[in-house]
């Protein structure tokens, strides 16, 4: 395939010039997604230095993430009208348990905690677990499923260090794009760990699903 001996700049550009390279690849029928992977100075194994978080992207990601929420009484009604695909209590839970897990994201009111702890060992190796960390534990659930809806998206820094994340689609006008990007490298320095000494940011790429990835400044 051509979008396969595309080469990328080795320089490292700068984001709307990155952007626009990133675009030139797109030759498949397909609208790809675009990925934005961070390498951080950091000690990944040091509690101190963990980097995680979740962001709302201004133009959201192209994509209609399907929620679940664990939730009772009228926390029920305030998440179905926010748009969840399946609120629910033990029952839900049972469902998960079996290997239901056709599913982005998953909120939980935090007196539905008890229900939800059991479902670690399924929940968290998918990266789906509620955390308060992310805010996927809250009492607003009406609020963070329309965020999740809107184009929110979280992170968390792998054993190596790197943080990987969707910030778009390669259909995305070059502006829109390089808002979403940017409000995402923001959000990243904005919570720079105190532990951390040195470079925090040592490496940039955007890359789309069938592309050569390109090296960008931080913004």
């Amino acid at each position: 395939m051509k979008v396969m001996t595309a080469k990328a700049p080795a320089k490292v550009l700068p984001l709307n010039e990155a952007v626009e390279v990133l675009k030139s690849f797109n030759t498949t029928k397909f609208d790809q997604t675009v990925e934005i992977a961070i390498r951080l100075g950091i000690d990944p194994k040091q509690a101190d230095q963990m980097v995680r978080g979740s962001i709302v992207l201004p133009n959201g990601i192209g994509k209609s993430l399907r929620v679940v929420v664990f939730a009772k009484g009228d926390k029920i009604d305030e998440a179905k009208a926010a748009g969840a695909e399946e609120v629910g209590g033990p029952e839900l839970a049972e469902k998960i348990k079996g290997g239901w897990t056709d599913f982005d994201v998953c909120i939980a009111a935090p007196d539905m905690m008890g229900v939800v702890g059991p479902l670690g060992k399924v929940l968290g190796p998918r990266g789906l677990m509620p955390s308060p960390r992310a805010g996927t534990v809250t009492p607003d659930v009406g609020k963070v499923v329309k965020e999740y809806k809107a184009g929110k998206v979280e992170f968390r820094n792998d054993a190596g260090g790197n943080i990987h994340a969707v910030v778009g689609k390669l259909s995305f006008e070059p502006q829109k794009l390089a808002e979403n990007i940017a409000a995402f490298l923001n959000n990243i320095q904005h919570i720079k760990p105190n532990a951390v000494r040195g470079q925090y940011i040592k490496g940039i790429a955007l890359s789309a699903t069938m592309s050569p990835s390109v090296r960008i400044q931080a913004v």
